[in-house]
């Protein structure tokens, strides 16, 4: 690989990752209006925390934090309840679920990390869908980018006017 073919894949990967995290924000965005409207006897700070975790689940990335790994393991049965009825339930999402999870193990493995078994995991729960290609970068920032426009996440881009395209320091 050349010096430019590396520093261009080096900046591919975060612009990637920016993408993955806000599949992942939207889908907690998701899960915890689920979590709202199916357990409202639980806490608010709960039901983001139930959130929180079948989102990690999912992604493979718990969260190391002791809070974190005590409220996973106390509620152990709850998420994978819910993992297991994501596919039912999101199905809406699961393309952008499948593209991000692929493009992440791909992330991972330019970096040297396997991460393959998320994959696994995500195909066993009925998340992945397998007759979706792989997508290049730029389907999958496009994609992405109409996903996070579509929750209000982020805000497309606005064409300027050349005569508003000034300096902004005078």
């Amino acid at each position: 690989m050349s010096e430019e073919n590396g520093q261009k894949s080096s900046q591919l990967i975060p612009v990637l990752r920016e993408g993955i995290a806000l599949v992942q924000m939207v889908f907690f965005k998701e899960m915890r209006a689920h979590m709202i409207k199916n357990y409202p006897d639980r806490s608010a700070a709960d039901q983001s925390m139930l959130a929180g975790a079948i989102t990690n689940e999912i992604f493979g990335t718990p969260n190391p934090d002791p809070k974190f790994m005590d409220f996973r393991q106390q509620n152990h049965p709850l998420i994978e309840q819910e993992l297991l009825g994501v596919a039912a339930n999101f199905n809406e999402i699961r393309r952008y679920l499948t593209d991000a999870l692929r493009v992440q193990t791909l992330c991972d493995s330019q970096e040297g990390k396997d991460t393959s078994d998320t994959l696994t995991v995500a195909d066993k729960l009925g998340i992945l869908l397998k007759d979706r290609d792989i997508p290049l970068p730029s389907v999958f920032m496009t994609l992405v980018r109409g996903l996070g426009q579509k929750h209000n996440l982020i805000t497309p881009p606005v064409q300027i006017a050349p005569e508003d395209d000034k300096p902004l320091v005078q």
